[in-house]
C-alpha cells in the first residue's frame, strides 16, 4: 500500500514516481479534488493524466476524506494535529471503511492527497487503519 502527496512535486516527478513504484491505482482521499491550486491534481486532469501516462486507474473516496469542520478547524489552527488525528480515525471508525474497502483494496493502490509529507497528513492515518485492520499490509510513503 502507498501513498503520496503532489504538493512540491512537479508532474513529471510525480507520475514517474508512481510509475516507479509500479501503482495500480490511486484512491483520492482529498474532500475537494477540483481546486485550481492542485494544477495536474484536479480530479479529472489527474484522472486523464494517470491513465494516459502510466494506465493507472482512479477513484475518488469521500468515506477516507475529513469533514470540512474538521479541515477547517486544523488548517485554521484551531486544532492541533493530535486533536486532529484523534478526530479522525474515530471518523473513520464511525464509518466503518474496514468494511466497505474489504473487498475494494488492493495490491498497488496508493492514497493521494495534497500534503508534501505523511507526517501531518490524513492520507498516513487512511493506511494505518487499514494495515492494523487487514495486517501484513507494508506501507510506503511515496516522496
Amino acid at each position: 500500500m502507498y501513498t503520496i502527496g503532489f504538493t512540491r512535486k512537479s508532474a513529471s516527478q510525480f507520475f514517474e514516481t508512481l510509475r516507479s513504484a509500479q501503482v495500480k491505482r490511486v484512491v483520492d482521499v482529498r474532500l475537494n479534488n477540483v481546486s485550481q491550486l492542485a494544477g495536474f491534481a484536479k480530479r479529472h486532469d489527474l484522472e486523464y493524466f494517470l491513465r494516459e501516462i502510466g494506465s493507472i486507474r482512479y477513484t475518488h473516496a469521500l468515506d477516507l476524506a475529513p469533514t470540512q469542520d474538521m479541515l477547517d478547524a486544523y488548517k485554521k489552527g484551531a486544532s492541533i494535529w493530535g486533536e486532529y488525528e484523534a478526530r479522525f480515525v474515530e471518523l473513520i471508525q464511525g464509518r466503518h471503511v474496514e468494511v466497505s474497502w474489504a473487498n475494494e483494496l488492493r495490491d498497488g493502490d496508493c492514497f493521494l492527497c495534497s500534503e508534501e509529507q505523511p507526517q501531518n497528513c490524513h492520507r498516513r492515518l487512511v493506511a494505518e487503519y487499514f494495515a492494523d485492520h487487514f495486517g501484513k499490509v507494508e506501507i510506503k510513503h511515496l516522496v
